[in-house]
């Protein structure tokens, strides 16, 4: 199984958006890079990422380090401050497996 760490601290240019991705075994290309994400469609759909950094990106985003305050239904992504309903997180983690939830 991939392995990945996720950087949910938002890059040094507070305006980009972006997360710092690293990224471990099955010669995945992206060691270290950012990427820029709004919705978790784009993390999916990345041709560069393996599994294992789709599902550290998406989780990351669905922790609670994300949520946002007396929206719990709601995650703030970093680095963008887009907002994405958990539900569609959910749905993108889900999807890596082979299956939706709803």
């Amino acid at each position: 199984m991939d392995q990945a760490t996720v950087d949910l601290k938002p890059a040094r240019d507070p305006s980009a958006s972006s997360l710092a991705v690293k990224a471990h075994g099955r010669d995945d290309a992206l060691e270290t890079e950012l990427l820029p994400f709004s919705d978790p469609q784009e993390v999916l759909a990345h041709p560069g990422l393996g599994v294992g950094a789709k599902r550290a990106i998406l989780a990351g985003w669905a922790s609670d380090a994300c949520a946002v305050e007396n929206l719990p239904n709601w995650r703030r992504l970093p680095g963008t401050g887009a907002l994405v309903a958990l539900d569609d997180i959910l749905d993108a983690l889900q999807a890596l497996d082979g299956g939706a939830l709803h």
